[in-house]
């Protein structure tokens, strides 16, 4: 054992309060992995959530690993030590199932050395009876599951709620044999096991076909929640030592109807549902009981048909608010006066686009007077400091649309200086550039993403322009870390052979070149019309014909209308 790990575990607990696992004894029980540092995991409120619907549980218990910080994997290697549980220091192998947790790409990059510190086979087929099946859960498990396919036993495909109580109650009778607890679990709605089907592949490299074995569906339909009043999703164990320390996180509403076609949380959770203002009444109260702060957790909070009703709420309580970013077009004073007051000192806007042929590409629904307009509205109401996103290397992108953008950023300069100027101090200004990346289930699946050398040169130029605005700065993704993460969400389980030599620290040329894969074929390739995504063994509520008529309309510069309450034009809610 050791100790140097067991005092910082034992500190870690100390710092934390809320809800806390079942003893051991008559359980079923759960080892839940985030596949990155314990301060990034306890900022996820998907990973939180999951925590508590087992916990709360009486017949489960369910305790918590993490990706180890870079001293104590150290202390890991030179010790020899396996990875352990934060609540019992208890290890992945004496748990009756290890249900991971992923919602983003590139931390796929951490699974081998987990499973390393664990002791355990990567890879599935190398698992026999001795280990406890592993179930792969979070976004990445339904955007698309076939990256991992060779590395998890199952996947849970969609959300939670549905999904848990029928898994957990089957888990508990499930047979001690691994081929006959999987066939049986496989039965279970959106549950998908991979191994009981068999990939075919074209000539070229593309899917042919997937060939289930009797016991498995043709495809594993996505399973959501009807009625999000029913359910909770918040913090439910508080610590300081996360990137939300100071909050307590708050799930609004899951969805979104404004369909921009490059984002995958605008279809993979339709249809768009929210909390009521008075069933979030007890969630907010036990989250400013604990903190003053409350972060509203949603893909687009200001579009909640209650969301003035929600900040009264919290600022009547003494609380103060907190949003990832702001919706520009239903942007109100109100709103702006709510985050002044809660101490905001930067927030968010996401243009995307700087020319309006590109917005409507992406269906964005903006036009310049509006961003203009939210620019003004957030410089009067006293905020320091603007953030704006943008995407580069959307399809059909020229020179003209990035000299475009830079004329909109420096628009959008002008008004947010002239109010600091009669503030009497300047605020910063701050160009969040990324690539785009072609994402599953969305209209832009069929497109190829830019090549890096592009890109570089794109980067380049917006660094020379933006470095001549005083009080303005530009951060931008990584490419190696872009490029990594396309191929990670638009793979097939052939890509996740490249993981190992990924995490040894190989560059992706020559991980693929040692697998004989090309990145090419994931990354640049444009896809053709009647093409089988490897993503498309889930069903996920969204018919294809649909999303290839938006990519359609995307090319023809043609818009689509947000859907309202009740609304059926798209054929999706």
């Amino acid at each position: 054992m050791s100790r140097k790990l067991m005092d910082k575990r034992q500190r870690r607990l100390a710092a934390e309060s809320g809800l806390r696992s079942h003893a051991w004894g008559g359980r079923l029980s759960v080892a839940l992995v985030y596949p990155n540092v314990y301060h990034q995991a306890m900022s996820n409120l998907g990973f939180q959530t999951v925590y508590e619907l087992l916990n709360r549980r009486e017949d489960t218990l369910c305790e918590r690993f993490f990706l180890p910080d870079a001293d104590d994997l150290e202390e890991h290697r030179k010790t020899g030590y396996p990875l352990f549980s934060l609540e019992t220091g208890r290890f992945l192998e004496d748990f009756d199932i290890i249900a991971v947790s992923i919602s983003f790409e590139n931390d796929y990059l951490n699974l081998p050395v987990l499973f390393e510190l664990a002791h355990m086979p990567l890879m599935a087929g190398d698992r026999k009876d001795a280990y406890p099946l592993v179930l792969c859960g979070g976004v990445c498990a339904f955007l698309n599951p076939e990256p991992l396919a060779e590395i998890m036993d199952l996947f849970a495909i969609g959300e939670a709620e549905p999904i848990l109580p029928g898994l957990v109650e089957a888990l508990v009778t499930a047979p001690p044999d691994r081929d006959a607890a999987l066939k049986m679990l496989a039965t279970l709605p959106g549950v998908y096991v991979p191994s009981l089907y068999r990939v075919r592949y074209t000539d070229s490299g593309t899917v042919a076909s997937y060939e289930p074995q009797p016991e498995a569906p043709e495809k594993v339909a996505r399973q959501w929640v009807r009625r999000l009043d029913g359910t909770a999703s918040r913090s439910c164990v508080l610590t300081d030592d996360t990137e939300f320390g100071d909050m307590a996180l708050v799930e609004i509403s899951r969805g979104c109807a404004r369909k921009c076609r490059f984002c995958a949380a605008g279809y993979i959770y339709l249809p768009p549902r929210e909390r009521s203002a008075a069933a979030l009444q007890d969630a907010l109260a036990d989250g400013l009981a604990q903190r003053q702060r409350v972060g509203l957790v949603s893909p687009a909070v200001a579009d909640h048909s209650q969301i003035g009703l929600i900040g009264q709420q919290i600022l009547q309580a003494g609380g103060q608010i907190s949003v990832a970013s702001l919706r520009i077009d239903s942007l109100t004073a109100q709103e702006v006066e709510s985050m002044a007051a809660s101490g905001h000192r930067t927030v968010a806007i996401a243009p995307e686009a700087g020319s309006q042929r590109l917005r409507d590409f992406i269906n964005k629904g903006l036009d310049e007077q509006q961003i203009l307009a939210a620019t003004q509205l957030i410089a009067d109401g006293g905020i320091p400091n603007l953030k704006l996103y943008f995407l580069i290397g959307l399809p059909t992108e020229t020179p003209e649309d990035m000299e475009e953008l830079l004329t909109l950023a420096g628009k959008i300069r002008q008004v947010w200086l002239e109010a600091g100027r009669k503030r009497g101090r300047l605020g910063n200004l701050t160009l969040s550039v990324n690539p785009f990346i072609p994402k599953p289930f969305t209209p832009l699946q069929w497109a190829a993403m830019e090549s890096t050398s592009i890109l570089k040169k794109k980067i380049q130029r917006l660094r020379r322009q933006v470095g001549r605005m005083p009080n303005t700065s530009l951060i931008c993704e990584s490419l190696k870390s872009a490029e990594l993460q396309a191929l990670l969400s638009r793979g097939d389980r052939r890509v996740g052979r490249l993981l190992p030599h990924l995490a040894d620290g190989q560059s992706l040329a020559v991980s693929c070149r040692e697998e004989s894969l090309g990145s090419d074929f994931y990354l640049t390739r444009e896809r053709d019309e009647y093409e089988t995504f490897p993503w498309e063994i889930i069903d996920q509520g969204v018919p294809r014909r649909f999303l290839w008529l938006e990519y359609q309309r995307a090319m023809a510069g043609e818009s689509t209308p947000p859907c309202g309450p009740g609304c059926h034009r798209c054929g999706l809610c």
